[in-house]
């Protein structure tokens, strides 16, 4: 499967907040998420084992209350059930999310 960026409309997930999800399949699932600064992921936890990379821009980063500062390159693990959110510092920032199993709750 091949998915090409342009192709794929962005929603908005919250207040500064979009979401694309890039491509899925089987039981993995790759999404696309844009904040601007000010803007908040609440803390939530889900069953889904994710890992997030930071492409661009800087967050703060709540994983079940360690808080840390995340810039392009950086990468954190979020185990399945673990509280965490994000804090945008910085206008387009930017994170890949890979999911397992997929979130079926982000598809249409």
């Amino acid at each position: 499967m091949f998915v090409e960026n342009n192709s794929i409309l962005s929603e908005s997930v919250a207040h500064g907040v979009t979401r694309k999800v890039l491509a899925h399949g089987g039981s993995l699932m790759m999404v696309e998420v844009k904040f601007e600064k000010g803007a908040i992921g609440s803390i939530h936890s889900h069953v889904h084992e994710q890992i997030s990379y930071v492409t661009q821009g800087c967050l703060e980063f709540n994983l079940y209350g360690d808080k840390r500062i995340l810039h392009a390159g950086d990468t954190v693990y979020i185990p399945s059930n673990v509280a965490h959110g994000v804090l945008s510092l910085e206008d387009d920032t930017i994170i890949i999310d890979v999911f397992t199993p997929l979130r079926q709750d982000f598809l249409k």
